[in-house]
């Protein structure tokens, strides 16, 4: 069994765990602060993640696997596989934890016929009991963080197995239908923008050229990016040009390069970046 915890003063910081692709961006002011955990158990990764500010958060799940996420505020679970993807915004103080369930142990559930979870996948599952195993895998994985405790790596990892299987046989509230037909219209359409942005990152994008490249309305833009992000498409922009100017000066040696030369690559005077620079990181 390995455990190791990160203490974190930068975003790129928490992107520590092997097997996720992930891009973060921090979407609101402060110095930001995280916290990553990550245990080892022969086939099993657990983690958690702690987060001051709100992050964008965009992430593809590990190949040849299958992720239990709890959201510790709400005690919600989300499922995972090898195909899923996202791109949100998370709120501030965010707390996750999850227990991945790599091809080892996987092959070992193919008798539970994994199909029948389609239509669950990234859809909020909340029960009592998926409340209090997330509270108490945190507890557990901080525990073992600070004091090194010995456990029986096989009987940790099969009892994760066996509990969170067991939740995912607990009733739960989930969303109705109308409402997790929404949500996934919302997903796809924010996916499709990062999507068109990602593929041109040096790119500026007005509000009417990302609606064109989506197919949709200015309007429908609007809702279902602020609705799903709790920004508007303008404001994302901006927020992650400010990321990228972040990393442009902190790979940078002192006078390598000027606020101006970020501000251009950022399409900004000077001045405005400079103000919203010192909003966002509190530094500069």
């Amino acid at each position: 069994m390995q455990i190791q915890l990160h203490d974190t003063v930068n975003v790129d910081q928490q992107l520590v765990i092997a097997g996720w692709q992930e891009h973060y961006q921090q979407m609101s002011p402060g110095c930001f602060r995280g916290t990553v955990v990550h245990m080892e158990l022969n086939g099993i990764d657990v983690y958690e993640e702690r987060m001051n500010t709100r992050i964008e958060q965009h992430f593809h799940a590990p190949a040849d696997s299958l992720v239990f996420s709890f959201d510790t505020r709400d005690g919600s679970l989300y499922l995972l596989n090898e195909d899923t993807q996202n791109t949100w915004v998370t709120p501030e103080n965010y707390n996750e934890v999850g227990v991945v369930i790599g091809p080892q142990y996987l092959k070992q559930l193919n008798t539970l016929n994994l199909s029948q979870l389609d239509g669950l996948f990234l859809t909020p599952l909340v029960s009592q009991q998926s409340q209090v195993f997330g509270r108490w895998l945190s507890r557990t994985l901080q525990q073992l963080a600070v004091t090194h405790s010995s456990i029986p790596e096989e009987g940790l990892a099969q009892q994760l197995i066996d509990d969170c299987l067991y939740i995912l046989d607990c009733p739960s509230h989930t969303p109705d239908r109308a409402s997790q037909k929404h949500l996934a219209h919302d997903r796809h359409l924010v996916q499709r923008v990062f999507d068109l942005v990602m593929a041109s990152p040096q790119e500026h994008f007005n509000v009417l050229q990302l609606a064109n490249g989506v197919g949709v309305s200015v309007r429908q833009l609007q809702q279902s990016f602020t609705s799903f992000t709790g920004v508007s498409p303008s404001q994302w922009q901006r927020l992650r040009r400010l990321n990228f100017a972040r990393r442009d000066l902190l790979r940078m040696k002192p006078g390598d390069t000027s606020v101006a030369e970020v501000a251009m690559r950022c399409h900004s005077a000077p001045g405005p970046i400079l103000q919203a620079y010192r909003n966002l990181f509190g530094e500069l």
